[in-house]
């Protein structure tokens, strides 16, 4: 593995010298932030009173915090913002915990084993509504990735014909069986493009599909053994599948969604209210490090080599540095560029959390039985995505906002979403429990 520069840019930000350029930013004199920075910021715009803790005012509440991620590509941002010493920039030191399995990262959240987590946008939904294991007020801090999951499905399956959606429909009805496909957590965002992507192609993934829940890093395994016929994972599994020959890309999850919302930064709300300022110098950290990320082929790479370690995914770098670029092979003979792949940054859209992904979720849920009657879909969104928290941690660091909170998409089925009437979307599709 090449060596890790010193990360020159990770300076502690209490340096004085980083204060003229503060000043410059905000056209205030440096004497006025030493005074905003000496009281505590009282009184002054939120913009600069996140300002004024980056440059080490408002010092966070604890040094150390525990995050846990699951060895996933998209776990890259947590990682990075640890390993390039983007933590110790604002204060803090973020201790990376390795967790098995997403039910163990809801568990260990909910109890508080855990003070943040890369986490399922939809499994941060499922335990602030109870949905998900126990109920517990969470929070949505910021996205962390855009793409980058896909539907594998068996070779056996392609033995016979079943290479894409239609032609599955075809073989379940031609040659019934049971058929078994896993996602990752009930609520959570595979086991959601797994009941989209199956209802476009037909077929009930209630009625007409046994669906099953296996943690992340054992998709491939299981596979292997004939546990099922297919799964919905992140990266790099779907890619390792086909390293491995024993599966093939049917669909990558942008194919589903062209930009799709998928892991975030979560806590419990309660961590929020009790940590602002800790929870702000990790949203800094995290921020810096998926800036870092998109900056360059190189950074990419360079990312590929570290998070395939033993230490955080454990698997090959091959395994992970072609889809990172857009560089996809479906395992059958079809290559292409995709220039729709996993995103960390994207200028910032990547992370703003947008209550429009987070009420989609929620139109999946009530779909699919998870929920019994209809939320108060916006209420639910701007209490668990801190949409305001977020705007005053990314101005600090000049990334561009979006001036509305909601955004728009057409699925794989031809359906619009917009964030307007979620009831009726919900109530609108053919196939639902």
């Amino acid at each position: 593995m090449t060596a890790l520069p010193a990360p020159l840019v990770c300076a502690p930000a209490t340096a004085p010298s980083a204060l003229p350029a503060a000043s410059a930013a905000t056209g205030l004199p440096r004497r006025q932030l030493l005074q905003a920075a000496a009281v505590g910021a009282v009184g002054i715009s939120p913009a600069l009173r996140a300002l004024v803790h980056a440059q080490g005012s408002d010092a966070p509440e604890r040094k150390e915090v525990r995050l846990g991620f699951i060895a996933l590509t998209d776990c890259a941002s947590v990682v990075m913002a640890s390993v390039l010493g983007l933590d110790k920039k604002y204060g803090i030191t973020i201790r990376l915990s390795k967790e098995a399995s997403w039910a163990g990262v809801r568990d260990k959240l909910v109890s508080g084993e855990l003070d943040l987590a890369h986490v399922l946008y939809g499994l941060v939904y499922g335990v602030h509504l109870g949905t998900a294991g126990p109920k517990k007020d969470m929070a949505v801090l910021m996205g962390l990735n855009h793409n980058g999951q896909a539907i594998t499905l068996s070779r056996a399956l392609a033995d016979k014909g079943a290479v894409d959606g239609p032609k599955l429909a075809q073989l379940m009805a031609r040659e019934p069986r049971e058929y078994r496909f896993a996602g990752t957590f009930p609520t959570g965002t595979h086991a959601m493009w797994l009941h989209y992507w199956l209802a476009a192609a037909g077929i009930d993934p209630l009625g007409g599909a046994k669906l099953i829940t296996v943690p992340p890093p054992q998709m491939v395994a299981n596979m292997r053994v004939g546990n099922m016929d297919g799964f919905c994972v992140g990266e790099p599994w779907n890619q390792r599948a086909i390293l491995d020959g024993i599966g093939f890309t049917a669909n990558t999850t942008q194919d589903i969604w062209p930009d799709h919302p998928e892991k975030v930064l979560g806590c419990t709300a309660e961590f929020v209210k009790n940590y602002p300022h800790t929870t702000r110098a990790v949203m800094l950290a995290v921020l810096e490090a998926s800036r870092w990320i998109d900056a360059s082929l190189a950074n990419k790479a360079r990312m590929a080599e570290v998070i395939a370690s033993k230490a955080y995914v454990n698997t090959s770098v091959d395994a992970l540095s072609q889809r990172i670029l857009g560089r996809y092979s479906n395992g059958l003979g079809q290559s292409w560029d995709d220039p729709r792949h996993m995103r960390f940054f994207n200028d910032g859209v990547v992370n703003f959390p947008y209550l429009s992904d987070g009420m989609w979720f929620l139109t999946q849920h009530k779909r699919w039985g998870l929920l019994k009657s209809h939320p108060d879909y916006l209420a639910v969104a701007q209490q668990v995505n801190q949409v305001q928290l977020y705007r005053s941690v990314a101005s600090v660091l000049g990334i561009s906002l979006p001036k509305e909170p909601m955004r728009s998409a057409k699925l794989i089925d031809g359906v619009v979403w917009d964030g307007r009437q979620p009831a009726q979307y919900a109530d609108g599709f053919k196939i639902k429990a």
